[in-house]
């Protein structure tokens, strides 16, 4: 089973910050993931989304798998020459969407039966052929194991119930992934906001690793309602519970005071849609939080979005004309806040690595937290 080399270079605390290593590149952590939903991060070209400073980028299987279709991109010879991304990739499972499609599925202990959000038709996605469709189709340079995202807020016996079934899938994933020599599996950690289901979905997780099966673990079920207190609390006495040796990644998070959080506790990996999403509706992402460029105090103002990024889209353009744009319905303003909004994030967690390297990232964080307003 291929374990990609996990090096550590650096800690403060539990922040640490370090280097995956990936036979399609380095990934430097912490890291944080643009999300590319369906072949694309929307609104950017790959090489803006690399000259932004990300080094992998993620897939979604659900929404590849129904359109254009899996086989279908690995008979165009898979997801990396299909977008155009040279980099790794790591796709998720398909079981968020496929969990948030309520009146659409059938949960059972085989699978999930679902009907496509696109034409109704119906399909299958077993731990299986999630691990097929990501790992044999898309050619996903990290694949997610097959969980079930569990309800917030749900009674206990609820989501112990489905921390089990998702230690199943679990399992399952990683009999069929099988030994790879240059593809990894992550397995996926699950308990809502309970400390002890929290603690026996990691520990188990692990003692299924003995034969170093999982080349990472993630935590997920969080950025679901909780709460970003629920959200620190849950990952203080998660992260204790993984190894050492291996990558942690933070599923489906989020805003910036999130991220720096979240590395402040021993997490390595993110990835999230709201510098896309968020720039699509006219939102700039800063260190004291968003602002809406459509307001009209930046109709006329002159100054660049960002100067302290190096990027095109933060420098090139004044806070007018991109007001102008999105209050215009431009495509460009769109373009212009995504590419800056993910150059952002990634100006972050590059900051954040230097200050671990330093020895001052609590001090960092502490800054970061006064300044937040968001």
């Amino acid at each position: 089973m291929a374990k990609f080399p996990f090096d550590i270079h650096a800690k403060e605390g539990k922040a640490r910050t370090g280097v995956l290593r990936t036979p399609r590149g380095d990934i430097r952590t912490p890291a944080f993931m643009p999300v590319g939903t369906a072949g694309t991060v929307k609104g950017l070209y790959m090489e803006q989304v690399a000259q932004a400073g990300s080094d992998i980028i993620l897939g979604n299987t659900y929404h590849l798998m129904l359109r254009p279709g899996a086989e279908r991109v690995k008979k165009l010879g898979g997801l990396h020459k299909f977008g155009g991304w040279t980099g790794p990739i790591l796709t998720d499972s398909g079981g968020f969407q496929v969990w948030s499609l309520s009146k659409l599925r059938k949960m059972t202990e085989e699978g999930v039966e679902f009907q496509s959000h696109h034409d109704g038709s119906k399909h299958m996605l077993t731990p299986e052929r999630s691990i097929e469709i990501q790992a044999d189709l898309l050619g996903a340079d990290i694949s997610m194991q097959l969980d079930e995202c569990t309800e917030f807020p749900s009674p206990y016996e609820a989501a112990a119930k489905s921390m089990e079934l998702s230690l199943r899938w679990g399992k399952r994933s990683l009999a069929y992934f099988g030994d790879r020599e240059n593809q990894t599996l992550f397995a996926i950690v699950q308990g809502s906001t309970f400390e002890d289901l929290r603690r026996m979905s990691a520990e188990a997780s692990v003692r299924e690793d003995t034969a170093g099966g999982y080349g990472g673990f993630a935590i997920g079920g969080l950025a679901v309602g909780e709460g970003h207190e629920a959200m620190c609390e849950t990952l203080d006495f998660t992260v204790p519970h993984l190894p050492e040796d291996r990558p942690r990644y933070l599923m489906g998070v989020g805003k910036p005071v999130d991220l720096v959080e979240a590395v402040a506790r021993g997490v390595d990996m993110f990835d999230c849609v709201i510098p896309t999403r968020s720039g699509r509706h006219g939102q700039v992402w800063t260190d004291a939080g968003p602002y809406n460029i459509k307001k009209a105090q930046y109709a006329e103002d002159n100054s660049s979005i960002d100067s302290d990024i190096d990027c095109p889209a933060s420098n090139d353009y004044s806070k007018a004309y991109v007001h102008h744009l999105i209050r215009s319905g431009e495509l460009l303003g769109a373009m212009i806040l995504s590419w800056h909004n993910i150059a952002y994030f990634q100006h972050l967690m590059a900051r954040m690595r230097g200050a671990i390297a330093a020895g001052t990232f609590e001090a960092f964080a502490a800054n970061f937290r006064a300044n937040w307003r968001g």
